[in-house]
């Protein structure tokens, strides 16, 4: 199955309107990732993370509408700027409509608590109770389970909380792709992942068509970031080699870093790359962005 890999929000830890972001974005993340054909012209439709990125999507899907909407989220984890577009998803306010939101508890707290903590009337003047599409909140833990017509694998990453990255392969066979955003590979930081867990991470990762990575330090500013859950674009061009992945994009920018910062970051990305004689394209996630696959 083709499908397609489209960028709606790219920024980490707070939206960044203005100038200096227009080209690659200020929204918190939020990636679509959409089949080809079904009876719409669209098909399946799997989207990763709900920042803020995700409400420019669902008033698309809205105005795009045959039919009712039906869509899949896979929340990374439940940190703010992963899950503050949610109450503004346009499909959530229409009846007929159908969302299932997949993701992990946090500690003790389960993620359907957690989602209705950000809509309670303290903070949000709309309840979850409120709204008029059927939604459904599907608790998972690391390991394989199926979203629509995609086979999902979940991995641990090494970011405070639970955090969980994704591959998603067609099930009926086609190329892969893996989203891994709030990932330390560096040392630094308190983690429950295993000594093993690189080696396994690696092989998790082996020979996916795209990897979705986070590189939001330069390694100046990891120095003093160390523990945060985060990582450099160096580390993410050396991951990419060593699972001999084909396209790299790295996402979730530093909120200082304005469009001539990380113009500035994907050359030396690239350099890294060519002096590693590593075969993988390296690009910076870009609102707007699509590729295929």
């Amino acid at each position: 199955m083709a499908y397609t890999v489209t960028f709606w929000g790219t920024r980490g830890s707070i939206p960044t309107p203005g100038a200096h972001t227009a080209r690659y974005g200020g929204n918190t993340p939020c990636v679509a990732v959409e089949g080809t054909g079904g009876n719409d012209g669209h098909g399946q439709l799997v989207i990763l993370d709900a920042g803020t990125g995700i409400r420019a999507l669902g008033r698309e899907l809205v105005e795009r509408q045959n039919g009712a909407v039906q869509a899949e989220i896979l929340l990374s984890h439940a940190h703010w700027d992963h899950i503050q577009g949610l109450p503004h998803f346009k499909p959530f306010f229409a009846p007929g409509n159908a969302v299932r939101i997949w993701g992990s508890r946090q500690g003790t707290t389960s993620l359907e608590a957690i989602l209705r903590q950000q809509m309670d009337p303290a903070v949000f003047p709309v309840p979850l109770d409120a709204l008029s599409a059927k939604l459904t909140v599907q608790q998972v833990e690391p390991g394989e389970f199926t979203v629509g017509t995609f086979r999902v694998r979940a991995i641990r990453l090494r970011h405070p909380g639970t955090t969980l990255g994704y591959r998603l392969t067609p099930a009926a066979g086609g190329p892969s792709m893996a989203y891994i955003t709030d990932n330390e590979l560096g040392a630094g930081g308190r983690y429950s992942t295993p000594a093993s867990w690189r080696k396994e991470f690696v092989a998790f990762l082996h020979g996916v068509d795209l990897l979705i990575h986070d590189a939001m330090y330069t390694p100046e500013e990891l120095e003093e970031h160390r523990g945060w859950g985060h990582s450099t674009f160096e580390e993410a061009v050396a991951l990419a080699g060593e699972a001999g992945v084909q396209r790299l994009v790295l996402f979730h920018h530093e909120p200082e870093h304005g469009d001539e910062d990380i113009d500035g970051l994907v050359a030396a990305a690239r350099r890294q790359a060519r002096v590693k004689g590593l075969p993988a394209e390296v690009v910076a996630a870009q609102e707007g962005m699509t590729l295929t696959l």
